[in-house]
């Protein structure tokens, strides 16, 4: 799988995720879903900053949801 499906740890993330649009965010969640399973298959656990990001992404998606 090539890099650009997914967003490593190094790669830019957007500062407000509240910003973008829906599809936009779903994209981004589906890049970070990508690294963080590369990272646990090939590191054996997550990058602390994939997990951060994971993690805002899941609260942007819950507060989107209310």
């Amino acid at each position: 799988m090539s890099a650009n499906l997914r967003i490593t740890p190094t790669d830019p993330f957007p500062q407000d995720l509240e910003k973008l649009k829906d599809e936009k965010l779903q994209v981004l969640d589906s890049k970070v879903q990508r690294q963080l399973d590369h990272e646990i298959v090939t590191e054996g656990e997550p990058h602390p900053e994939t997990e951060f990001r994971h993690h805002e992404l899941d609260l942007e998606f819950g507060l989107r949801d209310n």
